[in-house]
């Protein structure tokens, strides 16, 4: 397939539109690591020169990536169904658990915010870094006004404080419950050594009811 120079602004949306939605498909079948430019490339037919016409990196790529999951997941947050009254610790349980299992739904999305900052956030310009953060900050303020809405009794700032833990902790726990082979291969053969595996929704929902009971009563103290 021969390069054609997009030449006005929707064709050049649409060839950006190309890039991410193959970038996409790739990362459900190879992880964000072995995802390089050249197969990229070769995947949407172009050059890597050609593609970053539209991208200045394979990293800003995964960026944008990573806010349009991120976009897609609050929606699903938004539009779940959690049953307003009821003791705060009941409510922080039913949103400890749909803040674990839809997050272990999403593999992808997992994948890149593991990378975010140790890999996604390198080879970007200023420009780039700001528009992401823009996007990131305001992506955090959804999930506060999400958890907010759920669990008033948190106020703003705990709120906030809760969702950032919970993302810090699917951050870490992503790759701990991925092991490589030869790590499974040692579990399989001293069972004892299991115990050191990582349940990735267990530990987010189990860390979120934690910090939520935690905020709860410091917001309870006397001030």
């Amino acid at each position: 397939m021969s390069f054609q120079r997009a030449r006005t602004d929707e064709q050049r949306s649409e060839r950006r539109r190309h890039i991410l939605a193959t970038a996409a498909a790739m990362l459900t079948e190879v992880p964000v690591a072995d995802l390089t430019l050249t197969a990229l490339s070769r995947r949407v037919c172009l050059a890597k020169a050609n593609v970053l016409r539209y991208f200045e990196s394979r990293e800003a790529v995964l960026l944008e990536l990573l806010e349009a999951e991120v976009s897609d997941w609050i929606t699903e947050l938004e539009s779940a169904d959690i049953p307003a009254g009821g003791p705060p610790e009941q409510r922080a349980d039913l949103v400890a658990d749909l803040l674990a299992t839809s997050l272990a739904r999403r593999p992808v999305l997992c994948d890149l915010i593991s990378a975010q900052s140790t890999v996604l956030e390198h080879n970007i310009s200023a420009e780039t870094a700001l528009r992401h953060k823009r996007a990131v900050h305001s992506d955090l303020e959804a999930l506060v006004r999400f958890t907010a809405r759920h669990l008033p009794e948190l106020g703003d700032e705990n709120a906030a404080a809760l969702m950032k833990t919970v993302m810090l902790i699917a951050i870490a726990a992503w790759p701990g419950s991925r092991p490589p082979q030869a790590v499974l291969d040692a579990y399989a053969t001293d069972p004892a050594l299991a115990v050191m595996c990582i349940d990735f929704a267990d530990v987010v929902r189990s860390t979120t009811e934690v910090t939520v009971s935690g905020l709860l009563a410091r917001e309870r103290q006397p001030r």
